[in-house]
């Protein structure tokens, strides 16, 4: 009887199939160990409490199937109601820009070239250094506050050229805030507004330039790449089309080619995945407008534009120390001051023009300037012509005098002839000679520099769409666009009526020193 009840309690606690093991072990127990009404209570008890553990393992497996059937049931509908129709989808498929990267890199170049002007040590250089030029301090301005508000009008400039830039690009983009890129930063430059919060903070800042530097880098290898597989593919095709003598040697360079070919797309495929080529117009436009949204912020900053706008100074990139601030503030709880030569046009004016306007008036030369008669450029290549000629005057011949003279516009041979009336024919006296040389090099130790600045500054614009990375930080306050015409060409006509002289020094005492010679050998001649 005891042993009964164990067996009894060890089929309440088992499963099925091990009930139906044991009383298949049971039957074959011999009698004397247990009795069979005993075996009998046994095996009805174990068969009753197996059909009720199948019954409940039954339910169980029912019920975790009909709750997987109703998640299912309930993820398609919400699929179904959340997904748009396939049309949508094939609209907003997004592609690469393409062959516009190596534009796109041109724009980001732009804006890190504008970042390295704006950085403390820049400003700080601007300060110190390019608005106390000699040349500039002479026939530009001496005033501090107005040549400061042209660096600044002519960052602005540039700014609002890259950004008329990313707004033709940004009409492409399938995000609408960007496709309105244009207007949101005009009024953020006007009112301060960021309504996308598109101003970055400085560590944001400093990692995306880190970004647009690689991009620049890496799509500059990839046009180099791109360049050297026409090459080869031209190769190609030229040595398809030659009629070599030995066949082994032409079918052979072939090969040679077509595997060359053939690492070369490779190495252009894997450049375009790690350039700017696959990335979507929507991440390259935004990456560019947020950048410009902290340029202008930063210019701002710097200059003491606009405070008060209504952007948070605190977010600002880039760290400003005291050196860098060009318009200190007198009063540091002050937050509306205006620098100097913005201060010029009334607050009506720019409200009437707008932020980029009023910039736009600043960079427009007066009068009196060599910019507003169109000179500028000219008079640059005319000083560096004598600047040649005055370290070799030697060297030069009448027919380069004469082209030197071609190049003088009228206003110049006037004052030419006018300082040379008083000169006499001869020039043999070699004190005044030395004299005029060392006053030609004082002239040119100021002038020349913004000769050169001036062929500098227009050759970089002139070239910028060939050249990915721009290299130079010529401003327009350091040539010959805001140059004074009137002293300019005072300047250029003191250094004509020394180079005229020098000139006609030298060959007088060339003239001399053959005529010695000359009598030298005939008296060695006569004496033999």
């Amino acid at each position: 009887m005891h042993l009964t009840k164990v067996l009894l309690h060890y089929f309440i606690f088992s499963s099925a199939p091990s009930i139906f093991i044991s009383i298949f072990f049971l039957l074959l127990l011999p009698k004397s160990i247990i009795p069979f009404e005993e075996l009998q209570i046994l095996i009805f008890c174990s068969l009753f409490i197996s059909f009720f553990v199948s019954l409940r393992i039954g339910f169980m497996a029912l019920e975790t199937w009909l709750i997987k059937v109703k998640k299912t049931f309930s993820y398609s509908l919400d699929s179904a109601r959340v997904s748009p129709p396939l049309k949508n989808k094939l609209v907003i498929k997004k592609s690469g820009v393409g062959v516009l990267a190596f534009e796109i890199a041109g724009i980001m170049s732009k804006i890190l070239h504008l970042c390295e002007c704006l950085s403390d040590e820049s400003m700080a250089r601007f300060r110190s250094e390019s608005i106390w030029l000699e040349g500039v301090r002479k026939i530009v301005s001496n005033d501090d506050v107005f040549l400061l508000g042209l660096v600044c009008a002519e960052l602005v400039e540039n700014l609002r050229v890259i950004a008329n830039s990313i707004s033709s690009m940004s009409k492409k983009c399938q995000d609408s805030s960007l496709r309105c890129f244009d207007r949101l930063f005009d009024e953020f430059a006007n009112s301060g507004h960021d309504p996308h919060s598109w101003l970055m903070g400085s560590k944001e800042l400093t990692s995306k330039i880190k970004e647009m530097e690689r991009f620049v880098t890496v799509t500059a290898s990839l046009l180099r790449e791109i360049d050297e597989l026409v090459l080869l593919e031209n190769e190609l095709k030229k040595s398809l089309h030659i009629k070599d003598h030995d066949a082994g040697i032409k079918e052979q360079k072939i090969i040679d080619l077509r595997q060359k070919i053939l690492w070369q797309k490779q190495e252009v495929k894997y450049l375009k995945v790690k350039s700017l080529w696959c990335r979507s117009f929507d991440t390259v436009t935004k990456l560019l407008a947020r950048s410009i949204f902290a340029v202008l912020a930063r210019i701002k900053l710097v200059f003491g534009v606009g405070h008060g706008h209504g952007y948070n100074p605190s977010s600002l990139p880039l760290s400003l120390s005291a050196s860098a601030l060009v318009y200190p503030f007198e009063n540091s709880n002050s937050f509306l001051h205006v620098s100097g030569p913005l201060a010029k046009n009334p607050p009506n004016t720019r409200e009437a023009h707008g932020f980029f306007g009023s910039n736009s008036m600043i960079l427009k030369p007066p009068s009196t300037t060599l910019g507003a008669a169109a000179l500028a450029l000219h008079y640059a290549n005319v000083i560096i012509v004598m600047e040649k000629m005055i370290k070799s005057p030697q060297l030069v011949g009448a027919d380069a005098r004469d082209d030197l003279y071609s190049m003088l516009p009228d206003s110049i041979r006037f004052l030419l002839r006018a300082r040379l009336k008083g000169m006499g024919f001869s020039a043999s006296d070699p004190v005044l000679a030395a004299e005029w040389r060392e006053a030609l090099q004082k002239v040119l130790k100021w002038l020349s520099p913004l000769a050169h600045n001036m062929i500098k500054w227009q050759s970089e614009r002139s070239f910028e769409q060939q050249n990915l990375i721009l290299k130079t930080n010529v401003l327009l306050l350091q040539t010959l666009y805001f140059a004074n015409q009137e002293k300019t060409e005072a300047a250029i006509t003191e250094l004509l009526v020394g180079l005229n002289y020098i000139w006609r020094f030298e060959r007088e005492m060339h003239a001399k020193s053959m005529f010695l010679n000359c009598n030298g050998f005939l008296i060695s001649q006569c004496s033999c």
